[in-house]
């Protein structure tokens, strides 16, 4: 069975967000907390079980960065926040040892005065390049200083991945080997390209773009299908650029063709990070 299928709970139901009222039996029954959830990510722990890890070697955390953003108006404005944490769950899983952090779902989107890129439309939100990247540190030394000693950054966008490696940057050589910071951009790096060039060799050239177009509804149908209005996509006119949809075409999407892309990212992300492991015993 596919990570991905074993991995999948509706989000954003669970989390209230959908457009189906959640009972309270389904909520006792399937709470956040369970499952791949319950294993690895930070908040779903309490601090003496955080404590007693790190001291039996968990060492590692991954900090999930996702954005919220438009992603046109067949897909819910936190497409981003879901993936990141859903796949930085998986690969915590797979490389052991690592628990992830709550995922930063606020960073550079655009101005706001004037309005510009995804700030143009309704749905985002937009921080400041340094306070994204105060953020960041922010968060990274909160963990250093618990007895982690190798950071993750793990970003899902791309319009904020020179932020992430500046603060890499500068943390490593502030630290100076007290613990060290991984920006794992590879991550990042198949979608536009190995993800990509699969997709054109399936026969799907014209379809792929830049922004939620086929591979971005592609990849969310894989890890949370409720984040897309699928029946209204089916049925309606090629989107474009001023729909929010940059390039490419959204309409023949499918969990099939997204779960190429989630596997290639999480085989990418797990074979650097035990590469990082190594070189950081």
């Amino acid at each position: 069975m596919p990570v991905i299928a074993r991995l999948f709970r509706p989000v954003c139901t669970m989390l209230g967000l959908g457009v189906i009222a959640v009972s309270s039996a389904f909520a006792q029954d399937a709470g956040h907390c369970s499952g791949t959830a319950r294993q690895v990510e930070f908040a779903c722990q309490t601090w003496t079980e955080i404590d007693r890890a790190v001291h039996a070697g968990v060492d590692t955390v991954i900090i999930p960065v996702g954005g919220t953003e438009q992603s046109g108006p067949y897909m819910a404005v936190g497409k981003h926040n879901v993936r990141a944490q859903v796949l930085a769950d998986e690969i915590a899983r797979q490389a052991g040892h690592t628990l992830v952090a709550p995922v930063v779902a606020y960073v550079p989107e655009g101005s706001t005065d004037p309005r510009t890129s995804h700030m143009r439309f309704a749905g985002t939100i937009s921080v400041p390049a340094a306070v994204f990247e105060g953020l960041l540190r922010g968060a990274a030394e909160s963990f250093r200083v618990q007895g982690f000693r190798k950071i993750i950054l793990l970003g899902d966008h791309g319009g904020y991945q020179a932020s992430m490696a500046h603060v890499a940057q500068d943390l490593n050589k502030r630290w100076k080997g007290q613990a060290a910071v991984l920006d794992l951009r590879d991550y990042y790096e198949v979608i536009p390209h190995q993800y990509a060039d699969a997709l054109k060799a399936q026969g799907h050239a014209a379809e792929v773009g830049l922004h939620a177009e086929l591979s971005d509804t592609s990849l969310m149908l894989a890890v949370d299908p409720s984040l897309v209005r699928q029946d209204a996509l089916r049925t309606a006119p090629k989107p474009g650029a001023a729909d929010g949809v940059y390039g490419g075409d959204p309409r023949q999407a499918t969990a099939a063709l997204g779960r190429i892309g989630t596997e290639m990212q999480i085989r990418t992300a797990v074979t650097a990070l035990q590469s990082f492991n190594r070189s950081h015993p």
